[in-house]
């Protein structure tokens, strides 16, 4: 009786390499020859076009592979007949040879063989066609039938069937890499180079933001060119963001579980391909076509004056745990590329999503640092959002903030001059870092987050939370050299609800998803205004809007860098789905028909005022921490809390229930200098927030804090008046209307 290791599926085409003729609808043709290869070099990896000896066009192949022993690239024809080509050099656990002519749009991948043993963690398996993990371009979809898994998927004893090796080629279902030209030098690109303190960014998804645009051509929405169209474009400038934060758009594969329910990943957090734009993405075609589209839609943004930050997902990959399928690393080596437990047949899940790179290694470390560099360089991005970036700073098991990644991008010289932004935890143990990250990096704080919910919902016990969430999150991040930017500011953002439905839903409505409303948190923080989803109620209505004004201003006026999220700014709903991670739909795509409804247009020029606001004065977008001491005689300070009798607030203020918080911000005490070395002055402000469900009085604060206040901005307005506005005597007692946000200048 043989063990399950030594089980094997029934065989269909033949193995790698075995030299038998291969079967085509039945018949037999006879295996292609063998192409020229040289021995090439082993740098750099990937697939990379150039002129060999001689002269000679072709491509140089090199795969890390430090376990195999033998390697075979895979070489497709237009007909997808394949040619396999065994690379015999190995320098430095590298196997590399340079096949003349080989050209630019050829499509390959490979095949490894080794050891069938996954209780030592090698799961070898010549039969499974693998994506190069450099390479710069991607054909075809990713499909996730039985003949795609190294182990027999549907073996009848589960708990045993990642042991199985099946022996059914892959290479019919799975995508192929494309061999690209890399000739763009970007000497006519001008990046815009935003100082962090300047940034406002945009969180959006390539596909949902044009998908339903009307001003942007049919055939572009969807993609990198229609983000690129002067329409898409027209918005963002207008808003007034200084750069755009991209969900996923490393190639992506799609879970099996959405895939059986007719759902795919629409978000994108399942990378594959950590060189390659997805090509689903792309308008102009995949045979590395896609890759000229992102670089024209980069160049586009610049001109325009916005910036590109990349959402990553470095943590782990879409061929998930021990059942999950082998489409690259796994195939190629899989313990040198992920975290396995003792038992080295499972993999650590710091993630949720099945595996971990192993970034301690040298060799997944040289990976994410040369995707990093490539797109920075090669494809003129300007900065990257670490998903789940605990996970990267993990050294053999705890968070390290001297780990190997974080300290190999401190001293790398061209990604440390690039944004780095942490979403600063993991689900492992010990993996909620915020405010742990060294100097260089900014994290998205969701503590800023939970706190502007809760007060304007009526959730906090009193407001210190609050004071230091407006005021830069010194409490978090003023140490080693750190400045108030390092707090990435966000109400929401992809992974929860919409701002429209924050204040539309109190529960998550799921159901659409397919796991019976299951997924998603249930930490929502939300409040629902006294009606559960859309309702006619226009009373219901007028405050939900107002709502959204007060969230909006709230964030805009806070130190730190402003985070919205596409559609935010005009009311975009998912129907109250927090978790639509799988809606490549109307519920995940941006609705522009909404800017025709006056409510929602009015919203949406509220935001790009309370912008314009922000990018005018300095006090409001600080480089320094305040020091909240008197700069001058005159006791003025660069920062001052007040209660709503006008006076400032004690240590015992700040503990007593409110819903009313003043804030005074001095642009007389700025620190720092201009570029040409004068002192910064500015406005000064006194910025008044009142949740309260009812109407309360506010004395205005005397000399030497103002003579006068004039109001800029009033969020109990449906349409804001502009400027300028009414005027207010110091030490006047002043009506707040409830729930409202009053911004006033100092006259």
């Amino acid at each position: 009786m043989t063990s399950a290791a030594e089980q094997r599926a029934p065989a269909g085409e033949p193995a790698a390499g075995s030299g038998q003729p291969a079967a085509v609808n039945g018949a037999r043709r006879p295996v292609p020859p063998t192409p020229v290869v040289w021995p090439g070099t082993p740098t750099p990896l990937g697939a990379r076009f150039r002129t060999g000896p001689d002269g000679v066009a072709g491509t140089n192949f090199a795969l890390w592979a430090a376990g195999a022993e033998a390697v075979r690239l895979c070489l497709f024809d237009e007909a997808g007949r394949e040619t396999r080509i065994p690379l015999t050099e190995l320098t430095h656990e590298i196997w590399h040879g340079f096949v003349p002519g080989v050209m630019p749009g050829q499509r390959y991948g490979y095949r490894v063989d080794g050891r069938w043993d996954p209780w030592t963690g090698a799961r070898w398996n010549p039969a499974k066609l693998l994506l190069d993990p450099y390479a710069r371009a991607v054909d075809g979809e990713f499909a996730l039938p039985p003949e795609v898994y190294g182990h027999v998927r549907d073996w009848p004893d589960q708990s045993v069937a990642d042991t199985v090796r099946d022996e059914r080629d892959s290479a019919p279902h799975v995508p192929k890499g494309v061999v690209v030209h890399d000739d763009d030098d970007w000497s006519d690109d001008r990046r815009p180079k935003t100082p962090w303190a300047d940034s406002v960014i945009y969180e959006l998804h390539v596909r949902g933001f044009t998908k339903q645009h009307p001003a942007v051509p049919e055939e572009l929405r969807g993609t990198y060119a229609g983000l690129a169209h002067p329409a898409a474009l027209e918005h963002l400038v207008k808003l007034g963001v200084t750069a755009v934060e991209l969900l996923p758009v490393h190639q992506f594969a799609h879970e099996d579980h959405l895939l059986r329910r007719g759902l795919t990943n629409y978000w994108g957090y399942n990378s594959i391909g950590y060189f390659a734009p997805h090509a689903g993405y792309a308008a102009s075609g995949t045979r590395g076509e896609q890759v000229g589209e992102f670089k024209r839609m980069v160049r586009a943004l610049h001109a325009a004056g916005i910036e590109v930050i990349l959402d990553v997902v470095y943590n782990h990959t879409a061929e998930a745990g021990e059942l999950g399928p082998t489409l690259s690393l796994k195939g190629i080596d899989n313990r040198g590329y992920y975290r396995l437990q003792d038992d080295a047949r499972r993999y650590a899940d710091y993630t949720g999503c099945g595996n971990t790179l192993h970034v301690v290694q040298p060799q997944v470390l040289r990976l994410i640092t040369d995707s990093l560099r490539y797109w920075v360089t090669e494809m003129g991005v300007d900065g990257f959002r670490f998903d789940l970036a605990a996970a990267l700073a993990r050294s053999m098991h705890d968070v390290d903030m001297l780990s190997p990644f974080l300290a190999v991008i401190a001293q790398d010289p061209v990604l440390r001059r690039v944004k780095l932004i942490a979403e600063p935890w993991d689900i492992g143990s010990g993996g909620y870092q915020v405010g742990a990250f060294p100097p260089l990096w900014t994290e998205w704080n969701d503590r800023y987050r939970g706190a502007v919910r809760d007060f304007w919902r009526g959730a906090l016990p009193d407001v210190r939370e609050m004071g230091y969430r407006l005021s830069g999150s010194s409490d978090l991040y003023a140490w080693g050299g750190r400045r108030p930017y390092a707090s990435v500011n966000f109400v929401t953002a992809h992974d929860g609800f919409t701002l429209r439905d924050l204040v539309s839903y109190r529960t998550k409505h799921n159901e659409a998803n397919g796991e019976d409303n299951r997924d998603g948190t249930d930490d929502n923080r939300s409040w629902n205004c006294g009606t559960e989803g859309e309702t006619d109620d226009e009373g219901v209505r007028a405050l939900r809007r107002r709502q959204l004004r007060n969230l909006l201003t709230t964030l805009l006026l806070s130190t730190g860098v402003p985070m919205l999220v596409a559609g935010d700014e005009f009311g975009r709903t998912q129907h109250g789905n927090n978790n639509a991670y799988c809606q490549d739909n109307e519920i995940g795509w941006v609705d522009w028909s909404l800017l025709r409804e006056p409510g929602w247009r009015a919203l949406s020029e509220l935001t790009a005022r309370l912008i314009a606001l922000r990018h005018r004065h300095p006090v409001l977008r600080r480089r320094a921490f305040f020091s909240g001491r008197a700069q001058t005689a005159d006791g003025l300070r660069d920062l001052a809390w007040f209660t709503a009798r006008g006076t400032e607030m004690t240590e015992g203020d700040w503990y007593t229930p409110t819903a009313t918080l003043g804030m005074y911000l001095s642009g007389r005490d700025i620190p720092g200098r201009d570029e040409r070395g004068a002192p910064v002055v500015d406005d000064s402000f006194l910025a008044v927030l009142h949740a309260g469900e009812r109407p309360a009085g506010f004395v205005l604060p005397g000399p030497p804090w103002a003579e006068r206040y004039e109001v800029v901005v009033d969020t109990s307005a449906e349409e804001q008046a502009g400027e300028p506005g009414t005027v207010h005597r110091a030490g006047e007692r002043i009506t707040v209307p409830e729930r409202t946000v009053l911004l006033l200048r100092v006259a």
